[in-house]
């Protein structure tokens, strides 16, 4: 059992801790209804403000609609008075452009070309909105008027500012120096650059603009011309210097390295002593230029010109190519450049005909003056045909065309040569009346000579004119056999005639000296140039051949003296003892060899010392072995008549000694003796 104190204080606790618990659930309750009171109050407030909201949207939408439309009706004028101020801004254009139109372009293009934009819109906007408008056709005659004040002021800057290139630019552009040792590559300024910038807009605008192409007409005219006026200013420079640039020209200081001392006449066939291959004489002070020094420049002015047709036509083309449309460039480039190839390709027909109709006159040394232009435009070619690209095949054919009629005027004319000089007539009056070397051979000479500066070119002329297909590739050895054989053959003919012409000659020994003379001449002048390497080519023995026929000539020149020696044989001579007394008969064959003998040395002496044999080295040889001959021969006879008397007058029949023998023959082909 528990006991009853325990039990109370148990109650007592309980019913505190009820007491404490039903308080607590009376302040929940009272919280509750405070809260709902507070929740009530708050809905009737959240109802109240929504109530006041839809109010007020219900006032302010339509407000704010109306300000809206009201805000685009603002806009609406205000785009509306823009566009009728931009409007009447194209009936103003015309009026307010007027004065800088009618004053041009000129010191202000960039202000012009503003004011042709302006028109150009008012005319787009008269097109499109009122075709019929007034002011369209005023507009419209504004612009074209701007567009023709545009095109003047391009060709005014143009032949305003284009001026022929001087020739001194040239020269040095196309490396006419050839004392520099390093050519620089020099820029050629056809217009100033701020020219040349307007220049450029003004195309661009007409181009994109104009839809107008007479200006690259005008373009092309006025450059044309000033390329024209351009080589004709670098020939005439030549034309005023040919005096001095005679003295330095290249060509002509190459041709005097092969001018020859030895001066010959004129001869009908080598018309113009051979021209291009004669020049001045070795005179010190060099006082004049002579007409071959004159035509010497010429082929070097016209040589000049191509060379600086090719390079101011590349100058003018990269010009060109910043003002012309793409599209427009290589016809318009094609047009400017027509002029001044034409008379480029006009002066080479001309000196082509110039060549034929000399050769015609039988005055073949003409064709060298074609060989050096050959050269050079065939040099030249590669350059040209870039150049030309994309220009039409009429103008990239007229120099092939000038350089084929050139190829075959030479060939004609070399073949023709060789003709002429197997052909020659022999003439008496023609004849040097001492033997010396004939002109046919030195002018035959002189003109295979000057083929050596020219090998290639001349070569080439003969194998253009081949038809076989080995002539087909053109390569330079087989040119060089063809020129070795035309030297053979020219040779051969020369040697030919000279056989035919020596037979003027009445006198054997007259005859042999010719032609060992002329055959002298020819083997040396083959030795001292190039010539005998040139035949060697296709005749190796032409060296061993000459000299064979200078030996043989010599030999029938001694044959000569025989019926001077022959009286000194022993034949006829009687058997004696010395102290023997001779018959008559016996005396006057003794006296008969003295006299032949005599007479013999004195003629053949005195006819013989006007011959000539202008090779020193030949004529000492010549008298050194005849003197040796004869001289032998003398000795022996007077020592076999030593002891013989055979006459009262010994001094009348010995009149020469040995040594005066000697001295008589050493005077042989020396008319100052």
């Amino acid at each position: 059992m528990i006991p009853t104190e325990d039990a109370s204080a148990r109650k007592r606790e309980i019913e505190e801790k009820l007491k404490q618990e039903q308080e607590t659930l009376s302040f929940i309750r009272e919280s509750l209804e405070k809260s709902d009171q507070l929740t009530k109050g708050m809905v009737s407030i959240l109802s109240s403000f929504e109530s006041r909201l839809m109010q007020l949207e219900n006032s302010i939408i339509p407000v704010h609609k109306q300000t809206e439309n009201l805000q685009r009706l603002q806009e609406n004028v205000d785009k509306t008075l823009s566009c009728m101020d931009h409007v009447i801004s194209y009936y103003h254009v015309a009026k307010d452009t007027d004065k800088i139109i009618r004053e041009g372009p000129a010191g202000r293009l960039e202000e012009y070309l503003s004011c042709i934009a302006k028109i150009q819109k008012a005319v787009e906007y008269f097109q499109d909105n009122n075709p019929d408008s007034p002011e369209l056709n005023t507009v419209k005659a504004r612009f074209e008027k701007g567009k023709e004040l545009l095109e003047a002021e391009f060709r005014s800057l143009l032949m305003r500012y284009s001026k022929p290139v001087p020739p001194i630019l040239i020269l040095d552009a196309i490396g006419g120096d050839e004392d520099m040792e390093v050519q620089e590559d020099v820029m050629l300024e056809h217009l100033p650059e701020a020219v040349l910038q307007d220049i450029i807009c003004i195309s661009a605008w007409l181009v994109e603009y104009g839809r107008n192409q007479d200006f690259m007409n005008v373009y092309f005219q006025v450059r044309s011309s000033q390329l024209d006026r351009s080589i004709k200013g670098l020939k005439e420079h030549f034309r005023k210097n040919s005096a001095t640039s005679a003295i330095h020209s290249p060509a002509v200081q190459a041709k005097r390295k092969e001018t020859p001392t030895k001066k010959t006449p004129k001869r009908p066939g080598f018309d113009h002593d051979l021209r291009g291959v004669k020049h001045l004489s070795d005179d010190k002070h060099g006082a004049a230029t002579g007409k071959d020094d004159v035509l010497d420049i010429e082929i070097d002015s016209y040589i000049h010109c191509i060379s600086a047709f090719v390079k101011l036509a590349q100058s003018e083309y990269a010009l060109l190519t910043e003002i012309i449309p793409e599209h427009h460039q290589k016809k318009t480039f094609d047009s400017l450049i027509q002029e001044a190839l034409d008379n480029l390709m006009l002066e080479g027909d001309n000196i082509v005909s110039a060549a034929r109709r000399a050769i015609m006159r039988h005055d073949y040394s003409a064709v060298l003056t074609i060989f050096p232009i050959l050269r050079h435009l065939k040099q030249t070619k590669p350059d040209f045909d870039i150049t030309l690209q994309g220009t039409a095949a009429s103008t990239k054919n007229k120099l092939p065309a000038l350089i084929t009629s050139m190829e075959t005027t030479g060939a004609k004319a070399l073949e023709e040569f060789a003709d002429s000089i197997k052909n020659d007539p022999d003439k008496e009056y023609n004849m040097p009346k001492d033997g010396t070397v004939h002109e046919l051979t030195s002018n035959a000479i002189l003109f295979l000579q000057q083929l050596l500066d020219f090998q290639e070119t001349a070569g080439a002329m003969l194998a253009s004119q081949e038809s076989s297909s080995s002539a087909s590739s053109y390569s330079s050895e087989f040119s060089r056999k063809l020129l070795s054989t035309y030297i053979y053959k020219v040779l051969g003919n020369l040697q030919l005639n000279l056989s035919n012409k020596a037979k003027v000659y009445e006198d054997p020994a007259l005859r042999a000296i010719f032609l060992h003379n002329n055959y002298n001449y020819i083997l040396k002048s083959l030795e001292k140039s190039e010539l005998i390497q040139l035949v060697a080519v296709t005749h190796k023995k032409v060296e061993s051949s000459y000299s064979e026929l200078i030996e043989l000539e010599i030999q029938n020149y001694q044959r000569s003296w025989l019926k001077v020696t022959e009286h000194l044989t022993e034949r006829n001579i009687p058997a004696f003892q010395p102290g023997t007394k001779l018959k008559d008969k016996e005396r006057q064959i003794i006296k008969d060899k003295f006299k032949g003998f005599n007479d013999g040395l004195e003629e053949l002496c005195k006819i013989q010392k006007g011959w000539a044999v202008p090779d020193k080295e030949q004529r000492d040889a010549i008298r050194h072995a005849q003197k040796r001959v004869v001289s032998e021969a003398y000795k022996a006879f007077l020592l076999r008549c030593e002891n013989i008397s055979f006459t009262k007058n010994p001094e009348k029949y010995h009149r020469y000694t040995p040594e005066q023998v000697e001295v008589m023959i050493d005077k042989l082909f020396d008319t100052s003796a």
